[in-house]
């Protein structure tokens, strides 16, 4: 099991959740419209199937997906993601982006449906109604 990291830190609390060996890609998978461990585990070549069953488990039990019965004889069950781990789109589509930018071999690109055009990672305010820059974002304590 992963050691856990004790900061008081919203990427080192996140990571404690979805940082460990292989649960993006599970979840990525499951994106990807993967329900059953099976397809799941064919998708991911290498993983063992015990790691697998554990990090459904750890993924399931931190609300990230949720686990219904398909077939009662022997028990099946599928899995689909919960609206929070829907919420992963962002960081799946921002490692994909990174990826294109800096891996020696680029596997995917994220492109506009439309025209195929890549695309670009951008902020929006929507109390002022626009589009911010990087160096105009800061982060701030919650009770601020």
């Amino acid at each position: 099991e992963m050691k856990q990291y004790n900061l008081h830190c919203n990427i080192a609390q996140t990571l404690n959740i979805i940082g460990d060996r292989w649960s993006l890609l599970i979840l990525h998978q499951m994106f990807l419209g993967n329900e059953t461990f099976n397809e799941i585990k064919d998708r991911l070549e290498g993983i063992p199937t015990n790691l697998l069953s554990e990090r459904l488990k750890a993924l399931e039990a931190d609300e990230l997906i949720e686990r219904s019965i398909y077939q009662s004889h022997p028990p099946r069950y599928k899995y689909v993601l919960t609206e929070k781990g829907f919420d992963l789109e962002d960081v799946f589509n921002s490692l994909i982006l990174w990826g294109q930018k800096y891996l020696n071999t680029c596997y995917k690109k994220l492109v506009h449906k439309n025209c195929s055009s890549i695309i670009e990672h951008r902020y929006y305010c929507p109390k002022c109604s626009r589009n911010v820059s990087v160096n105009e974002l800061t982060v701030i304590n919650p009770e601020e």
